[in-house]
C-alpha cells in the first residue's frame, strides 16, 4: 500500500518527512495541502489530522503528524535513518528535538515573516531577534560539523534530515551558506545523495503558483 504525505512544497517540515520517505525507498506519495487558502483550518482537513498542520502520514490504518514522529516510523519501516546503536539513535533523537525547538522553528517563522506576508505587515524587530537565535543555532552547527560529514555517525540520518528541513530554501531568511563552511559542505553532501529532490521538486506547492 502507497503511503500518503499531506504535505506543501513551502512547507520545511513536510520536506523533512518527505525526503526521509523519497530516500528510504518506500512507495509514497504527497497529497497536496492548500495551506494559503486555510486548508488547514477546514473542518474536513481537522477530521483527519485534529493538530491541524503538515506534514501528516497515512499509511493505511496508521496516521500521524510530526515531522519527527514520521521520520521515526519510516526508520522503523524501512530500516534507515535510525543510526548503528542504541546510543547513536538517542542521540539522533536529541538532535531532532534541538531542531524542532531552536532550529527550524526559528528559521520557518522567519522565512514565512521575511516572504509570505504583505511587506508592510512584516515585524521587523522580530524577524531581527529571530535572526539573532539563528545565529547562535548556525554556529551550534557548524561547530559540530566541523570534521564530521554527518552529524551523528558515519551515514545520514534522521539528524540530518530534520535539520536540513529549511536550508535549500531559496527565499532569503538571513541564512547564506558562505558564512558557515561546515554546514555548506554538508548541505552538499545532502544534495549529492542519489534520489535527493529540492523541496519545489519533491512536494506539490510553490510560490510561483500563487505569483
Amino acid at each position: 500500500m502507497t503511503i500518503k504525505l499531506y504535505c506543501f512544497g513551502e512547507s520545511g517540515n513536510s520536506y523533512k518527512a518527505a525526503l526521509a520517505l523519497e530516500l528510504s525507498g518506500l512507495e509514497w506519495e504527497p497529497v497536496f495541502v492548500d495551506f494559503f487558502n486555510g486548508e488547514t483550518r477546514t473542518p474536513e482537513f481537522r477530521e483527519l489530522n485534529e493538530l491541524g498542520e503538515a506534514p501528516f502520514l497515512v499509511d493505511g490504518d496508521f496516521k500521524t503528524g510530526q515531522s519527527g514522529a514520521i521520520q521515526a516510523y519510516v526508520t522503523e519501516k524501512s530500516g534507515k535513518f535510525g543510526g548503528q546503536t542504541s546510543e547513536e539513535n538517542y542521540e539522533i533523537f536529541r538532535w531532532v528535538l534541538w531542531d524542532n525547538h531552536k532550529f527550524s522553528s526559528m528559521a520557518g517563522l522567519t522565512r514565512f515573516l521575511m516572504n509570505f506576508l504583505p511587506e508592510d505587515k512584516r515585524p521587523q524587530e522580530v524577524i531581527a531577534f529571530n535572526q539573532g537565535r539563528l545565529k547562535a543555532a548556525y554556529d551550534t552547527l557548524d561547530k559540530h560539523l566541523e570534521g564530521r560529514e554527518w552529524i551523528v555517525g558515519d551515514g545520514m540520518t534522521n539528524a540530518d534530515l530534520s535539520c536540513c528541513g529549511y536550508l535549500f530554501y531559496d527565499e532569503p531568511f538571513g541564512f547564506d551558506r558562505a558564512d558557515w563552511p561546515n554546514i555548506d559542505a554538508w548541505l552538499t553532501r545532502l544534495s549529492a545523495t542519489p534520489g535527493w529532490k529540492h523541496p519545489y521538486d519533491l512536494m506539490p506547492g510553490n510560490p510561483s503558483d500563487r505569483a
